[in-house]
């Protein structure tokens, strides 16, 4: 009931209580315990050393840093959300990182403090989780190396290419005419103009 609370909305605001909403609040917990925990009860195999990809630790610093700053001012709701976006991620890796694990865990015990003492200590801790650090988050690790862009032709989709969100409107225009799909699209008409929008999208004007 204590997750539940806080995931049914801003604390400022008017919100129904309807217990038909508390059983996926509960799978949420349980997905969290399956995380850490294997079935015989003992520390999930899959926790080990193995480095993070870069997708998951951008996830986990996301996660830190929307947690922390939603705790903050006090939007528990969007923290919560925030933290079923990290297990439905982590959720698909064959290894998770042990020091990424233990950062999790600290920003999930403040929401279910029995579940986070109880796997905290499974985790070797003999003090309480309560007095670990709250973890950092590193913008670098924010980045993207490469985004999905979409490309239009006036104005309707028609392709979807990857390059990097740091290029500048004419480099983005260069990348997108030269990738073969639009190449396709474009054929034999003429371009009037090139609508570049940094990071979202390419619009070509053409007749």
């Amino acid at each position: 009931l204590r997750l539940y609370e806080m995931f049914m909305g801003p604390l400022d605001a008017t919100k129904p209580w309807n217990t038909e909403s508390v059983p996926g609040v509960y799978r949420f917990l349980q997905r969290v315990w399956r995380l850490f925990v294997d079935e015989d009860g003992s520390l999930s195999a899959k926790i080990t050393d193995t480095p993070l990809s870069k997708d998951l630790r951008r996830v986990l610093h996301q996660t830190i840093k929307k947690v922390g700053s939603d705790v903050n001012s006090l939007n528990f709701n969007t923290a919560i959300s925030q933290m079923m976006i990290f297990v439905n991620e982590f959720s698909k890796a064959a290894e998770l990182n042990r020091d990424a694990m233990v950062d999790f865990l600290k920003l999930v015990s403040p929401f279910a403090p029995h579940l986070g003492e109880e796997i905290w200590q499974m985790m070797g801790h003999s003090d309480s989780i309560a007095y670990a650090p709250w973890p950092d988050h590193n913008e670098d690790f924010l980045k993207l190396d490469e985004v999905e862009i979409l490309v239009q032709f006036k104005g309707k989709p028609k392709a979807r290419i990857t390059m990097s969100p740091n290029l500048k409107p004419d480099e983005m225009e260069a990348v997108a005419l030269a990738h073969p799909d639009v190449q396709a699209e474009l054929g034999d008409q003429q371009i009037i103009k090139v609508i570049c929008v940094p990071g979202r999208l390419v619009n070509i004007v053409c007749r």
